[in-house]
């Protein structure tokens, strides 16, 4: 895999996704916990953390979370919000590979948001990852997770992008564009952020991320192989709406089995 989430752009994450609703999707993931869950879910692993803007609320809402993620720049930066975590042992911190941790513990259900399985490019590295979720989940555990959809992402194709944020000192651009490598599934997105001090460029980070999209059988068939059984393949964050071809990003519940 290629190195991604420097400690430069890592820097900036929180302020490039500030127009994410991360409580909404919080409240989802809550939503579906309760609708599929065989009792409350009280301990969760999340797998992929970043810099815990899913992590860090469920904390707050009084789950016992342990966050993985194998950059420590990402995990820098959700450090320093445990400083405002009520009770600071609701969350722990993993630097690690999701493919192969072992916490030699089990949880009530693991979340993988914001297309963390699509970082896994290969097949192997699909399997060993949901190998290790299911490791670590307790029988009829749930997994939520969300993928690019690949029906809409042949469909739509990727484009270039212009994103605009205004901060104190003055504003970051952040521009994206995207090829696709059809026959591995993967799309090769190059983001180059500028950040602006006043009208001077301060300072200029590029970054090339790979991502694979998946087809509902392909799924069905990854995580029949880690041992669980997909329940639901949903639009997302409009869940109550069919996963199609209008719909980039996919959410999908499977069940440890």
């Amino acid at each position: 895999m290629a190195e991604v989430f420097g400690s430069d752009y890592s820097d900036l994450y929180d302020v490039l996704y500030s127009d994410k609703d991360y409580a909404t999707e919080c409240d989802i993931i809550e939503k579906l916990l309760q609708e599929y869950g065989q009792g409350r879910a009280g301990t969760l692993l999340d797998l992929g953390c970043g810099t815990g803007n899913h992590a860090f609320p469920l904390a707050q809402r009084g789950y016992h979370v342990t966050g993985v993620d194998r950059s420590e720049e990402m995990l820098d930066q959700l450090k320093k919000k445990l400083a405002l975590l009520h009770d600071q042992k609701r969350l722990s911190l993993h630097c690690a590979d999701i493919r192969s941790i072992d916490l030699r513990r089990q949880f009530d259900a693991a979340l993988m948001m914001f297309a963390v399985l699509g970082y896994q490019y290969e097949n192997d590295d699909v399997v060993s990852t949901l190998r290790t979720t299911r490791h670590h989940l307790h029988s009829s555990g749930l997994l939520i997770f969300d993928v690019w959809y690949g029906p809409a992402v042949l469909r739509q194709r990727p484009t270039e992008r212009v994103k605009s944020i205004p901060t104190a000192e003055g504003k970051i651009l952040r521009f994206s564009s995207g090829e696709l490598d059809v026959r591995r599934h993967l799309c090769k997105v190059h983001f180059r952020i500028c950040r602006f001090e006043g009208q001077e460029l301060a300072t200029e980070t590029r970054e090339t991320h790979e991502m694979r999209y998946f087809f509902p059988k392909e799924l069905e068939l990854f995580l029949e192989l880690a041992s669980f059984s997909l329940l639901r393949l949903s639009a997302f964050p409009e869940v109550d709406k069919e996963a199609d071809e209008e719909h980039w990003n996919v959410l999908g519940i499977a069940r440890a089995v």
